[in-house]
């Protein structure tokens, strides 16, 4: 228990002197936010992946037709971000970008979010064009493969960004993470309860 303690201090520190320390001109190389990625939003917006830099962010990937990952990825996700003080969810950030362009327009995604109860105001669901989605599924370290029926086969991975875009964790078991994942989340999240971005 007290090692635990250890970590969340060690990682809300670190958190708060990422937070305070980037500039609009400022990213890590390892950041997710080097990656020029054009995204609609279900708003039909035009959005980027650091739209909620100064966040933390959880981002993974779907496609709204799936019939049973997909739907127990946004759960999973949903419940996460439900677990989370009310003060500190406030600050969290979900990004879940669409491996299927050709099907996943705004308004699709728009009737998903609207089935799931997704708050739009902290939630973006969004589509790339195919080559963007590729380097997306790339650095995240998604596998995925189109099959023959137009569904997809894919990894089922969460990344946790810190305010800078960095990885801080992942998870491949959404609906069981593991517990150092969960920690992270909550350490970041408490960290970053003063963000730099809206």
């Amino acid at each position: 228990m007290r090692s635990i303690r250890r970590l969340l201090r060690a990682m809300a520190a670190s958190c708060l002197a990422v937070t305070f320390s980037v500039t609009a001109q400022d990213l890590p190389d390892d950041s997710v936010y080097q990656l020029q990625v054009p995204l609609r939003t279900q708003a039909d917006t035009a959005s980027t992946l650091d739209r909620w830099r100064g966040h933390p962010v959880l981002v993974s990937m779907f496609y709204a037709s799936c019939g049973y990952v997909c739907p127990l990825l946004i759960r999973s996700t949903q419940k996460l971000d439900r677990d989370l003080d009310a003060a500190v969810r406030r600050n969290l950030r979900v990004i879940l970008v669409s491996f299927d362009p050709d099907h996943d327009t705004p308004e699709v995604l728009a009737a998903l979010s609207a089935k799931h109860g997704i708050d739009d105001t902290r939630w973006m669901l969004a589509r790339a064009e195919a080559g963007d989605v590729r380097k997306l599924a790339a650095v995240l370290g998604i596998q995925y493969r189109k099959l023959p029926d137009g569904g997809f086969n894919h990894a089922t991975i969460i990344s946790l960004l810190g305010p800078d875009g960095r990885v801080l964790a992942t998870t491949s078991n959404p609906s069981h993470p593991e517990a150092e994942f969960v920690a992270a989340l909550r350490a970041t999240a408490v960290a970053s309860k003063t963000p730099a971005a809206p």
